[in-house]
């Protein structure tokens, strides 16, 4: 190929189908108990681990790449070829904007070059989807304007309903109140989360206990499926591998063609999100809200 085709580990793309498919990673920092890491895809850390030591009360802090960062990864790549870059939703962080700065310094460099930046208004499960679809269309050999086109036409098919276990997670990154954290917890209430159309995180319903929880998730989700045959479907936990299959057994029972496979929550997302997290991430019709 003309270029290379990159994304980033706010993904959470499996490591298995990283190296299968042999594609290019930048991998986001965070640090836990005052050490810092590299969302890694699952190389150098026990997801177990990892929030067994949240649930202790560690408290991991997610932060930025910065420019001098992002001329490391792209900049070889530049030299060579030209770069089509898969990244996460530009309405969660403003993490992008330093690939668009990195980007403006490299095509200055080398002129000659074609540096493509994808906002995919998705982060996780859904953003894997897109970059699995689109790294096919990749390897058959489809022009950086034509993998680019459809990321931007089809990001909001992309979709997952989840549900954290305990609520103060999304108080600590400010996606809900204190009071309504508070509240929630103590009435066991489950608000049920998705990506938006803007390619921001939601609550989109309420229901009072996991399992109902779960039960709202296999229903919604089946609800917004077209083809079920059309690709996989990905179920994400954060250290909650019963739940994760169980969801996945509750799918299969009201539609046996559907192709499922489970993976687990990142570092970075589950920084965020906390253990006990559970979501189904599908192409599906377009997103609810």
């Amino acid at each position: 190929m003309d270029y290379v085709f990159m994304t980033d580990s706010d993904s959470d793309l499996p490591f298995d189908l990283k190296q299968k498919y042999d594609i290019p990673v930048v991998y986001m920092p965070y640090a836990i108990n005052g050490v810092e890491h590299f969302d890694d895809l699952g190389q150098t850390i026990n997801s177990s681990d990892y929030f067994k030591a949240m649930r202790e009360g560690a408290t991991p802090i997610t932060s930025a790449l910065n420019e001098t960062a992002y001329l490391e990864y792209f900049e070889p790549i530049i030299r060579e070829k030209d770069l089509l870059f898969v990244a996460f939703s530009s309405k969660m962080s403003s993490t992008i904007n330093a690939i668009y700065s990195t980007r403006e310094q490299l095509l200055a460099k080398y002129p000659g070059r074609r540096f493509e930046v994808v906002d995919t208004l998705s982060i996780s499960g859904p953003m894997t989807l897109l970059i699995l679809k689109a790294h096919e269309m990749y390897r058959a050999g489809a022009p950086i304007d034509t993998v680019a086109s459809w990321i931007r036409e089809n990001y909001n098919r992309a979709q997952a309903f989840f549900v954290v276990d305990d609520l103060k997670y999304l108080k600590r990154g400010g996606r809900i109140s204190p009071t309504a954290a508070m509240v929630g917890n103590m009435l066991d209430l489950k608000p049920i989360i998705v990506e938006t159309c803007e390619g921001t995180l939601a609550s989109y319903s309420k229901v009072r206990g996991r399992r109902k929880a779960v039960s709202f998730i296999v229903e919604q989700t089946l609800a917004n499926l077209e083809d079920p045959k059309e690709s996989v479907m990905i179920i994400l936990h954060a250290d909650c591998m019963k739940d994760a299959e169980n969801l996945k057994a509750e799918l299969l029972a009201k539609n046996s063609e559907l192709n499922i496979r489970i993976d687990n929550v990142g570092p970075v997302i589950g920084a965020h999100c906390g253990p006990g997290t559970l979501a189904c991430c599908f192409m599906g019709k377009k997103r609810p809200i």
